[in-house]
């Protein structure tokens, strides 16, 4: 039809008796309250789906006579009113009295910097598992009654929104979001005006305004580029998330780092303890120094204070998601930066090097933090060993990277029916969140009753598959018979199909085409008519990760073969509502990464505090979470397998366990309709998983071995005027002059052959090239040979310094061995001030 389209919204007047409606529509608490988005959705389902879950939009365009109708409607009135009782007394709770002994609000603050956060599928500013893992903290801190804020971009379109076209090829287009469609408002100054601040770019001077987002608890400021006086190019950096090329990445995360900062400052916040969620915002550590050096400050001792209060969490094991810049980016953009430390640029760059080309992000927050740690224990071991070139001297084993492993937010991610469940037969549950005993308790639910929920959320499941599958069929152009013959498992409400699902970003090492290594075998399987399974798959591929599109292409293909069509399905359109109705309707959770590349792999998670059993490489969470008798685990490979081999035997496991245990499990019925063996899997699965991977005891780790060290560190720093700061950046000074220099030997060799009662002297000269004998702690480490050359340390024993003799220092000690039989000792020198926040920091070690 010609003629222009003229936007036209008419908004309805909202009663005084639901006024409130507005303000929980600017508070993220909808985004895990339930019972908030249910008052929105009772007005209008249809429009409610239709504005993308999102209360702002949908209270703009609400029919005026549903509000009025639901304002006279006592059942919904009640409702209301017992929805904003319960708000607000969210919003009175306190913090958490095991953390109160740690934390003090009136005096600590958390400031939480990540590029992206995933509080829910109305507010698209995150991508996938980092997003989400930064909301799902976020949201556990507000439970916790932390002091805290988190700082993050504001993106006007988001991530890219999936579609797939009738080939199998991954569709992408934006949406454009404006802030007044989202739950922020302008951040104001004490004049009232909306916060914008300065960075410093090449030939100019870019501006950046602040967006306030309140999540219970609480705010989170979101820096946006995209305003008058600054270029066009400039408006686009906080346009568009993990877009644009490598230099509007750079600047991205200079607003990040550098804008947020300055952001935190001119509203009068001092946090005490930073967190650095990955490598996106280290450019702050480089801003905060600057500002310290601003108050008079030295660089090095500057950067002591900076470090020590500086909490670092990387989250992959993938060199793609490790930020690296090329030299050239770097002058270009960082060497005001490198002025205002007042150190030529070279040294600013090698702040980032690593062994490979360019400024490495991660090597920056390493190197200028001093709390580290991997997401899980598996990673925290692997991250430990990738970034050994930091600490250079350092068995990888014992540096400072250590690991607090992922959790997600329950009241997030556990179905409503699950949370009614509990409301009604365990008393306090979600006070109990952190007591594994307690959730023993589910074992008092009925099997039927406990399996009734499940099958009924399974139900939704299917049905939203069918909705899904049939609208992305036909907007394809496929037939009706087509459509008819992919969706006859999932129309009949008596038919009991085993679900299986894989939904994740399609990154190859997470190998979503594993389950086709045999895909005959696999049709076989999935064919038998007695025991029908089917297999759902969700996820999106980046824009330019090409093999991550092609496993796209496969799976569709496997789709619409006829041996597996009605049994594979691949759902579009991946965000955060599908994912919620995955986890909570399957039977069976698949992962099948390569082993050591999945950090954590929350999703498995979320699926089993849901009751889902996890079938999965033990990588990640799942070598902690998996005990036996929760779910299936697959032993990976070692590295003497070549890659084509690994992935087969893998694969080959994954098969078997569908077919002769998963399987037979699901359908050993009793005549009862279900499998009471199933179902105890199920409760394992749930029991296993809520106490041990909820977000709550996730945060309550950072607080207790992060939070509360790096506060403690930095003031133990800081006081004084800074003097120990200064005390320790002079003595590491004298250690870095000198080490080149300092060697030891032994005085005397020992005899290799001693009595159980006989102790082994040991006498070492030190040679310390000027250092004081105070300077350095040299140990004996006994221990035995396993598995092959491998040493295992069972004994460490300090030697002490005995007075000079011949130009060097004697340490001596008369050790007694506490192990029988053949052993090993070793003897190793370090630097070592008691100062410092790790004793490895400096990366310095020698051995004899």
């Amino acid at each position: 039809m010609p003629g222009t389209r003229f936007p036209l919204e008419v908004q309805p007047r909202i009663p005084a008796e639901l006024n409130r409606l507005s303000e929980v529509a600017n508070d993220l608490v909808y985004s895990w309250d339930r019972s908030i988005r249910s008052l929105y959705h009772r007005l209008d389902r249809e429009l409610w789906d239709g504005c993308g879950h999102n209360p702002k939009v949908f209270l703009r365009r609400v029919a005026q006579d549903r509000l009025d109708d639901a304002a006279s409607d006592r059942s919904y009135m009640e409702d209301y009113r017992r929805v904003m009782a319960a708000y607000d007394a969210y919003r009175e709770h306190r913090v958490h009295p095991e953390l109160a002994e740690i934390l003090d609000p009136s005096e600590d603050l958390i400031a939480y910097f990540c590029l992206e956060f995933g509080f829910h599928e109305s507010f698209p500013i995150y991508s996938g598992g980092l997003g989400i893992l930064a909301g799902d903290h976020c949201k556990a801190a507000g439970d916790l009654g932390l002091p805290f804020v988190a700082v993050g971009l504001l993106y006007q379109a988001g991530y890219f929104t999936q579609t797939i076209d009738g080939q199998g090829h991954q569709q992408v287009s934006y949406t454009r979001s404006h802030p007044h469609d989202l739950p922020v408002v302008p951040t104001l100054t004490e004049s009232g005006q909306h916060l914008t601040l300065e960075i410093e770019f090449p030939g100019r001077t870019l501006r950046a305004q602040v967006w306030t987002a309140q999540a219970g608890h609480i705010k989170l400021y979101l820096l946006d580029t995209n305003i008058p006086g600054n270029t066009a190019q400039d408006r686009l950096i906080t346009n568009q998330l993990y877009g644009g090329d490598r230099e509007m990445r750079l600047q991205q995360e200079l607003v990040l780092g550098v804008g947020g900062v300055r952001a935190l400052r001119k509203l009068g916040v001092r946090p005490t303890v930073w967190h650095i969620n990955e490598g996106h915002a280290a450019f702050q550590l480089l801003e905060r120094c600057a500002y310290r050096m601003n108050e008079g400050m030295d660089y090095d001792s500057a950067m002591e204070l900076v470090a020590a209060g500086t909490v670092f969490t990387t989250h992959t094991p993938v060199p793609a998601g490790h930020d690296i810049f090329d030299h050239h980016l770097m002058v270009k953009y960082l060497q005001p930066m490198a002025s205002a430390l007042g150190m030529d640029f070279d040294k600013l760059y090698a702040l980032g090097l690593n062994s490979g080309d360019g400024f490495n992000m991660t090597s920056l927050a390493l190197r200028c933090t001093r709390f580290h740690n991997g997401v899980s224990r598996v990673h925290g071991r692997v991250a430990a060993e990738m970034e050994q070139s930091i600490w250079p001297q350092i068995p990888h084993q014992e540096n400072p990277i250590r690991h607090v492993t992922n959790g997600v937010h329950l009241q997030t991610f556990l179905a409503r029916e699950w949370i009614s469940l509990f409301d009604l037969r365990l008393d306090d549950w979600r006070n109990e969140l952190l007591n594994e005993d307690y959730w023993q308790r589910l074992e008092d639910i009925p099997d039927y009753h406990y399996w009734s929920i499940h099958k009924a959320l399974k139900q939704q499941l299917l049905q939203r598959v069918q909705d899904t599958l049939v609208a992305q069929q036909q907007r394809n152009g496929t037939s009706d018979a087509v459509v008819r013959r992919m969706t006859r498992h999932l129309v009949d409400d008596d038919n009991d199909v085993l679900v299986m699902g894989f939904a994740r970003r399609f990154a190859t090492y997470k190998r979503a085409g594993m389950l086709f290594s045999d895909p005959q075998r696999l049709a076989r399987i999935l064919g038998n008519a007695e025991r029908p399974a089917i297999i759902v798959f969700a996820g999106k591929a980046h824009p330019s990760d090409h093999p991550g599109q092609q496993l796209i292409k496969l799976i569709h293909d496997y789709s619409v073969h006829p041996d597996f069509i009605g049994k594979i399905f691949l759902l579009e359109g991946y965000d955060m509502a599908l994912a919620r109705s995955m986890v909570t309707g399957v039977d069976v959770w698949l992962n099948t990464p390569e082993y050591p590349l999945e950090a954590s792999g929350t999703s498995g998670q979320k699926a089993g505090l849901n009751g889902a059993v996890n079938l999965s490489v033990l990588d990640g969470w799942w070598d902690e979470g998996y005990t036996g008798d929760n779910g299936w685990g697959i032993t990976p490979r070692d590295e003497h397998f070549g890659h084509e081999q690994r992935q087969q035997e893998e694969g080959n496991d994954l098969l078997n366990i569908i077919e002769h245990e998963v399987i037979p499990t699901y359908y050993q019925r009793d005549g009862s309709g279900y499998s009471h063996q199933w179902v105890t899997l199920s409760k394992a699965s749930m029991k296993s998983t809520i106490p041990r991977f909820n977000a709550q005891r996730m945060v309550r780790d950072y607080v207790r071995d992060f939070y509360a060290p790096a506060r403690d560190q930095r003031r133990k720093l800081e006081a004084n005027g800074a003097s120990l700061a200064r005390e320790l950046a002079a003595w590491k000074q004298r250690v870095r002059e000198s080490w080149a220099g300092v060697r030891m030997e032994l005085q005397v060799q020992p005899s290799a052959h001693l009595f159980h009662d006989d102790r082994l002297m040991l006498r070492v000269h030190g040679h310390l090239n000027g250092l004081a004998a105070g300077d350095v702690k040299l140990e004996c480490l006994l221990g035995r040979e396993v598995a092959g050359d491998e040493f295992k340390v069972e004994q460490i024993a300090e030697l002490s310094a005995m007075g000079e003799e011949n130009g060097a220092t004697l340490f001596g000690i008369d050790l007694e061995a506490k192990l029988a039989g053949l052993q090993y000792y070793k003897l190793r020198m370090y630097p070592y001030n008691e100062a410092q926040s790790h004793r490895f920091e400096m990366g310095a070690m020698i051995w004899i």
